[in-house]
């Protein structure tokens, strides 16, 4: 367990959090196709898994077989639950004057709705974009997709941090859309199978398991409490390797 000096973390920092299963307590993809999706989405799945298909592809595949109204998709996403926490932590992150984001290859619209229903207004939202297109009928474009992005992703998570990130990166994230971004990130808040990847690799890292966690992980670092880190001390001079 180290010790971080307050002035480490006076450079520049930006912070990129993700959404689902990370903000949100499940994917809100996901439990919309579990609930509305026609035949042939698990198919798309199945391809993604297998890597013949890219993730912008296969979600966009998969928003196109979406049978559900407005009123249906509103009704699922009031049972979906934020962080209780996350508030503060957006609050913590304007106290130490590092920009934050959210970085998603969810849809951007289940997200703005429910940031609004749990009162968290400001942040950034970079995400696929929903679009109804009849009154059961839905459409996915993804404006921040990248030719090069190594996972064919809707988001390409890493173009957003080089393009955000003038400094230091502090992602916040939970599972595979995160992998590449975990690797060029200067530190990782990790819960999931985020963590384990951050551990197999070496990469410096805390583990969270929620939002509280992750408040007091970062008033450790920025020294606003003094207290060490919980696992993988970040060193701020090689901010690329554990201490």
């Amino acid at each position: 367990m180290t010790r971080l000096p307050p002035h480490h973390w006076q450079a520049p920092w930006t912070i990129f959090c993700d959404f689902d299963g990370t903000i949100s307590d499940c994917d809100v993809t996901d439990r919309l196709l579990e609930n509305f999706g026609r035949p042939g989405w698990e198919d798309l799945e199945t391809r993604w898994l297998n890597g013949e298909i890219g993730s912008a592809a296969c979600m966009a595949g998969q928003v196109a077989l979406l049978d559900m109204s407005r009123s249906e998709l509103e009704a699922l996403l009031s049972t979906v639950r934020v962080d209780a926490d996350f508030l503060r932590f957006t609050q913590l992150a304007a106290r130490c004057g590092f920009p934050l984001h959210i970085v998603s290859d969810g849809l951007d619209s289940a997200i703005y709705w429910l940031l609004a229903r749990a009162g968290i207004g400001g942040v950034p939202v970079i995400a696929n974009l929903l679009e109804q297109v009849g009154e059961r009928r839905w459409q996915l474009r993804s404006p921040w997709a990248s030719a090069a992005c190594k996972g064919g992703s809707g988001v390409c998570k890493c173009a957003v941090m080089r393009q955000r990130a003038p400094g230091l990166s502090l992602l916040v994230g939970d599972g595979r859309s995160d992998f590449c971004l975990a690797h060029e990130a200067s530190h990782v808040f990790a819960r999931g199978s985020l963590l384990a990847e951050c551990r197999r690799d070496n990469l410096p890292h805390t583990a969270v398991s929620n939002f509280r966690e992750a408040c007091a992980a970062l008033e450790a670092l920025t020294g606003l409490r003094g207290e060490p880190l919980p696992e993988a001390a970040f060193n701020p001079l090689r901010p690329w390797r554990l201490a």
